[in-house]
């Protein structure tokens, strides 16, 4: 039987989403010609490889025995792709680098110097959240990922990149941001607070951090993006909780401004994650000494 790449990269996704639909939109093609690659791949190599489960479609244990050998060749080839990249040193090759939406206002500033210093290179960025960037990483696509600190059990290995402190955000003509005295929970929790969608880290990290001290917030208003987030808090909508990070401009031009409040701000850090394993091309090395280097200086002057 001849077995293609490309039908591995359909088996794999189909498996990893349990879902002709889902597996299709990560690989950008149709629901039909997912399901199609999938009976035919069954039809070629006489087995059965996945059986249907209410709205899933589930491994067979064939199919379970499959997958890991598929993982191997996927590794495989990417491997290879390094090997060939290797053999154009650090003045050129393709960086595939994949970021959490709020790490993206410094990360694009960091890669503009990189790209600088590198004219040779070809650069590939995606932001996007959290669930698509472990997708990503399951799948072998990036280099490599800057996010907050990753799930266990996804194979993957982390190192801290610094320090991503949440604070909470007023409009500047809220009458929380005229007061001198230290905030406490209850104060500001008895606001409206506009927030991150369900399955965004940074909406993880602050219910977390509120239950610690068997707190939660009451009034609330879901948004899916920070941009929009920081744009209703400067609308008088509500309190946010946002990475510094992501608002610096806003608080040099004064349409925003941080509260003092206390078990302010919450403590949490970027990560560069990649797969265990995972070989880096030059250009992939020499970006992640740079981003290692760089970031904390970088986002040290903003302070």
């Amino acid at each position: 039987m001849h077995l293609s790449l490309r039908q591995i990269r359909i088996f794999e996704a189909v498996a990893q989403h349990q879902s002709y639909t889902r597996a299709a939109e990560k690989l950008h093609m149709t629901q039909p010609a997912v399901s199609m690659q999938i009976k035919q791949l069954e039809e070629d190599s006489g087995l059965a490889l996945f059986e249907r489960q209410g709205k899933r479609m589930c491994l067979t244990q064939t199919g379970h025995d499959l997958l890991h050998h598929a993982s191997q060749v996927l590794q495989a080839y990417n491997d290879l792709l390094v090997a060939m990249e290797e053999r154009k040193g650090v003045k050129g090759g393709h960086l595939i680098v994949s970021v959490a939406t709020t790490a993206n206002y410094f990360v694009t500033q960091l890669l503009a110097e990189f790209s600088r210093l590198h004219e040779g290179i070809n650069v590939t960025l995606d932001v996007t959240n959290r669930h698509m960037l472990l997708d990503q990483l399951e799948n072998h696509e990036p280099d490599m990922v800057i996010m907050g600190e990753p799930p266990k059990g996804y194979n993957l290995q982390s190192e801290r990149l610094m320090e991503n402190p949440l604070v909470m955000i007023a409009a500047p003509d809220h009458p929380f941001a005229r007061q001198q005295a230290t905030l406490t929970l209850d104060e500001v929790l008895s606001e409206r607070f506009i927030i991150r969608e369900k399955g965004s880290g940074t909406r993880s990290a602050i219910e977390r951090h509120i239950q610690n001290f068997n707190k939660t917030c009451g009034s609330t208003l879901e948004m899916r993006s920070n941009e929009t987030i920081k744009h209703a808090v400067e609308a008088g909508l509500g309190l946010g909780i946002v990475s510094l990070h992501t608002i610096q401009p806003e608080l040099e031009s004064g349409r925003l401004t941080t509260l003092n409040v206390e078990h302010f701000p919450i403590r949490r850090y970027w990560h560069i994650v990649m797969r265990k394993g995972k070989r880096l091309s030059p250009i992939a090395q020499e970006f992640k000494r740079f981003v290692m280097q760089e970031a904390p200086r970088f986002v040290q002057a903003w302070a």
